[in-house]
């Protein structure tokens, strides 16, 4: 997965919007986040599948973020086997 954009810096208590477009986030803080997959991947919004809504970034053995997802942007397949045809 790679970080795309930081899109704003909420209050982890409230949620509220602190700074939109903050140049980095430190350890304890939150965000809205746009992340985009190297590889394809199975992936729901939170409020309508949890198991899938959920995911762990890490790094070196490191967890380095944790979330739920707020919104999926999907895409057509491309390349890999094409069906067959009957």
């Amino acid at each position: 997965v790679k970080f795309a954009e930081l899109v704003t810096k909420i209050d982890r208590r409230s949620g509220k919007e602190i700074e939109k477009e903050p140049k980095f986030l430190k350890n304890g803080d939150a965000g809205i986040i746009k992340m985009v997959p190297t590889k394809p991947m199975v992936a729901e919004t939170f409020s309508e599948y949890p198991p899938l809504g959920r995911f762990a970034v890490r790094d070196m053995r490191q967890t380095v973020a944790v979330g739920v997802i707020k919104a999926v942007e999907k895409k057509e397949p491309s390349g890999g086997p094409k069906p067959k045809k009957k």
